[in-house]
């Protein structure tokens, strides 16, 4: 099949992510860009027909967390050799003096393409607007509306430099709402002092309010077990009743608390809604650098919190920039990383892992719409995998990519032969 235009499809026999291996087979009908059908063996008319053989069928994945303002510029201006967070902090200052608008919107959209052809339909990009002009917001807002035909995408409102840390980045952050972000960020534990750190959850919390957006907060991303703005932000939430609105991400610190404030601090969690957002690849990478022996995995009680009931997603974070060098874009790297650095390996485990790129990521960006439901909009990815622990374990290719009823990408997987 390749009319990427087509007004309908059938996909025959496929293996829906959820189901069991007892389960039977099932055809998914496409009318109009959603999804009118699934059962076995659908007899209907249809433009075109693609044949899945029993491969898996997912809800695309959702990429929870990224920097596309920074993305695929590693080395620019130089270096991160000391591979810290600050270093990065410092390098990206020097790199965004040199921004324009083309150069980030041809690095943000190569970036969502490599993305989409592995199967990533949705995402979620943090813009700085630490500077005056606030060039990479703009760009990324212009991305947004040239992508929305076969990608959809959020951008967060990212005081990278802190709110307090300038006199005008306060006036940035609301001027980047009254532009059109989707979200109001922060990054308290980089502000000058703890004072301005709680005043910034509290500013971030009246601008979401004034401004009816989400919040997704760079939140105690150090390994600092004295940095505690999560607690603030569950505060916040409490007394706000806006939780399910609300993400903190990263919140490393959070593996170096005492468990006697973490359960304390896990108590008041449960009186929220919050999601959180863990990116093993940046944080086991960036945190624990200052650590001899024994070192600290640097990353979020991901395990505890999925077993407590949160909402827990997963990101890349970085894709080749001053903070990581490294990355494709594969939403499976993140998930298996996951499962490794927080040692999830029992089965159901792994498939929470999965679910964090794919369900968990939708709850986290709030999609309507989002998963293998009739009525639904039909975007969904077939893997080249049996199942969600077969998908975690080989990482398989993404053979096709569905978005809003059409057919966006097709990859053949490499073929071996032995002589």
């Amino acid at each position: 099949m390749s009319d990427a235009s087509s007004d309908s499809l059938l996909l025959r026999q496929c293996r829906l992510a959820h189901q069991s291996a007892d389960d039977p087979l099932v055809d998914i009908a496409i009318e109009a860009g959603r999804i009118a059908a699934i059962a076995p063996h659908l007899d209907r008319p249809t433009e075109h027909t693609l044949a899945v053989n029993g491969q898996l069928v997912s809800p695309p994945f959702v990429e929870s967390h990224i920097h596309l303002d920074s993305v695929l510029t590693a080395g620019q201006p130089r270096w991160n050799q000391s591979g810290t967070l600050f270093e990065g902090i410092d390098i990206w200052r020097d790199r965004k003096q040199n921004l324009s608008l083309e150069d980030v919107k041809t690095r943000a959209i190569t970036a969502l393409k490599l993305q989409a052809q592995q199967g990533v339909l949705f995402v979620r990009s943090h813009a700085d607007v630490s500077e005056a002009s606030l060039t990479a917001l703009k760009a990324l807002l212009e991305v947004r509306e040239a992508v929305k035909d076969w990608i959809t995408l959020q951008v967060v409102a990212f005081p990278q430099d802190g709110i307090y840390s300038h006199p005008d980045n306060e006036a940035r952050l609301e001027e980047a709402l009254k532009l059109g972000a989707d979200v109001v960020g922060g990054i308290p534990h980089y502000e000058l002092t703890r004072e301005d750190g709680v005043r910034s959850v509290h500013r971030i919390f009246d601008l979401a309010e004034r401004y009816d957006r989400l919040i997704d907060i760079h939140c105690d991303e150090i390994d600092d077990d004295q940095s505690r703005f999560l607690e603030v932000v569950a505060a916040c939430a409490i007394r706000c009743s806006c939780g399910s609105r609300v993400t903190a991400s990263h919140t490393t610190a959070m593996g170096s608390y005492n468990n006697a404030y973490a359960f304390k601090l896990m108590g008041f969690l449960q009186r929220t809604s919050i999601n959180f957002i863990a990116n093993p690849l940046i944080n086991i990478t960036l945190q624990g650098r200052t650590d001899t022996y024994p070192k600290r995995r640097g990353v979020t009680r991901v395990k505890e919190l999925w077993q407590s009931g949160f909402n827990v997603s997963l990101g890349h974070d970085c894709i080749q920039d001053p903070w990581y060098s490294l990355g494709t874009g594969n939403m499976l790297d993140v998930a298996s990383m996951a499962v490794h650095v927080c040692q999830m390996t029992g089965l159901e485990e792994i498939n929470a892992c999965y679910d964090m790129v794919t369900h968990h990521g939708a709850r986290t960006l709030h999609l309507k719409d989002y998963g293998l439901e009739v009525g639904n909009a039909a975007n969904l990815i077939v893997l080249d995998a049996a199942d969600r622990y077969d998908a975690i374990r080989r990482r398989p290719v993404v053979k096709a990519v569905i978005s809003q009823g059409r057919l966006l990408v097709e990859t053949e997987p490499a073929q071996t032969q032995w002589h």
